[in-house]
């Protein structure tokens, strides 16, 4: 119980230095919310007053304990390019950002395993040097690329879908996942390598531990033995990387929205950091660090509650 209540108090720390953090950093960077808003011919009266009636010439302090004091309420702002509530802004995106999540992480959770698998149960043999190789190749390769690469080859060449042709999964469900299809690649493809050679390792560790080999006494082929028994605790560091891994693909979407105009929240905080949009950066700053940060505490609790070794430790 006070590992859990030590989590806890982590996690709230962390959000209330990265949302600061990231308050911060608008005051630093060159130019505010007011000039990006009235244009480079507005005079610096009109930047002025428009500055003092979005509350910009206040001090920072004041402005962030404002804002921190209305998030905890729930009321996020008003947005200053869209001028509408900052959480139906993103009410309208984070369900698309959430479905790309989960198809990358159904992608990984399919595909992964089958060759992982079998990679350790062909352990030095072709399939596994194979399958080596191509994951060494894979994890190099960022997102950003994959995604420029698919678009170009299933878009441009194979015309498969339309790039920048987005359709809502309110309006044609099938058409969407066609279309989410493509960016989950992206940002699954060096994850699904990265989980391929983690279980691969993992479950070849096991297999030579004592217990496979008196597995094998009693009869076991290897791929009983694989599967039965030296899977189940090959799973717990693997539980611990996917649960990074699916931290991780939230800022990985943040780029591969862009590259496919997907609307999601990625590609409206690059649109309202453009904009000096500060409520809804501070907003979506927030959100993804919660994303990051409640993740890993409930992969911290699964790995305990896996492995007995951390609780008594």
């Amino acid at each position: 119980m006070k590992y859990i209540v030590k989590k806890l108090i982590t996690l709230i720390i962390t959000l209330f230095v990265v949302s600061f953090l990231a308050f911060l950093a608008f005051q630093v960077i060159s130019g505010d919310a007011a000039t990006s808003m009235l244009g480079t011919n507005a005079t610096p009266e009109q930047v002025a007053q428009l500055r003092a009636e979005l509350g910009l010439d206040r001090p920072v302090l004041v402005q962030y304990g404002d804002w921190l004091g209305s998030f905890l309420q729930g009321d996020m702002g008003t947005s200053y390019t869209y001028n509408i509530p900052v959480r139906e802004l993103i009410a309208q995106r984070l369900p698309v950002t959430a479905l790309l999540t989960l198809m990358s992480f159904i992608l990984i959770l399919v595909v992964s395993f089958p060759l992982g698998l079998l990679a350790a149960e062909q352990e030095g043999r072709l399939l596994d040097r194979s399958l080596t190789i191509s994951n060494q190749i894979i994890m190099s390769i960022p997102p950003i690329f994959v995604g420029i690469l698919l678009s170009f080859v299933f878009g441009e060449v194979l015309r498969v879908f339309v790039p920048g042709n987005f359709v809502s999964y309110k309006e044609d469900l099938p058409a969407f996942l066609l279309y989410m299809l493509f960016p989950a690649i992206s940002i699954a493809l060096p994850r699904i390598a990265m989980t391929v050679k983690m279980l691969r390792s993992s479950v070849l560790n096991e297999m030579g531990k004592n217990y496979i080999y008196t597995a094998y006494s009693r009869g076991h082929s290897r791929s009983s033995a694989l599967v039965s028994h030296a899977l189940p605790n090959a799973m717990i560091p693997v539980v611990a990387f996917l649960a990074v891994s699916i931290a991780e693909m939230a800022a990985a979407s943040i780029i591969v929205e862009q590259i496919f105009s997907v609307p999601g929240i990625g590609r409206l905080l690059l649109a309202s950091i453009s904009n000096r949009d500060v409520p809804v950066v501070q907003a979506i700053v927030v959100i993804l660090a919660f994303w990051v940060v409640a993740v890993n505490f409930i992969a911290d609790i699964l790995y305990q509650y896996m492995d007995p070794r951390v609780r008594l430790s």
